[in-house]
């Protein structure tokens, strides 16, 4: 059945959907087009429909957007429209298929993202701590082999008191007494070079 706005003589029908609309207790046949009966849905609709969406995409602005493509598939598509009594199953099934659909671009652009670099230290950074490194070498350098050794086990090699006698072939207070003299004599060298 055409329908025609009022006014429109001689203007092309375009396709219209007759549905029913309760006034009162009495059903009357109301012939819609797909401006209106989409404006009718969205006015009574739309906030449901965000706070589906929403909750499906934890994102309001995201679910307003998802909804809002919703309706403008409806409109485009309402000719297809088998039944138009079921428009608001169509359009609650189209939230959550493209609430989906975002979630599932989500998840692919935070998998393939890309990785963000390390903060680099400054170049002073880098050149204080060459000389802090070089100073230290030094000062070990000027250790007794003893101290030296116990020194490097414990702090560069990460070893405990008993593996660094066992790779000495020492007692452990032997290792704590080397590592404690080491420690003081490496303090006094490094606070007269800062």
């Amino acid at each position: 059945m055409p329908f025609r706005k009022p006014g429109d003589e001689g203007a092309r029908p375009t396709d219209v959907t007759e549905t029913l609309v309760a006034r009162g207790t009495a059903a009357v046949a109301v012939a819609w087009d797909a401006d209106q009966a989409v404006t009718a849905l969205y006015s009574a609709n739309y906030r449901s429909l965000v706070r589906l969406a929403a909750m499906l995409v934890r994102d309001a602005g995201t679910a307003e957007e998802v909804v809002q493509d919703a309706f403008v598939a409806m409109h485009g598509g309402w000719r297809r429209l088998r039944d138009p009594d079921k428009a608001l199953s169509y359009l609650r099934q189209s939230v959550v298929n493209r609430s989906r659909s975002v979630l599932r671009h989500r998840a692919v652009v935070e998998k393939y993202a890309p990785k963000g670099l390390p903060d680099a230290p400054s170049a002073e950074a880098g050149a204080i701590g060459e000389l802090e490194r070089s100073a230290v070498i030094d000062a070990l350098s000027g250790l007794p082999a003893r101290q030296r050794e116990a020194l490097v086990l414990r702090y560069y090699a990460d070893l405990s008191e008993a593996e660094i006698a066992h790779a000495m072939g020492i007692s452990r207070g032997a290792v704590k007494s080397h590592t404690a003299r080491g420690m003081t004599a490496l303090r006094n060298v490094l606070e007269q070079f800062s």
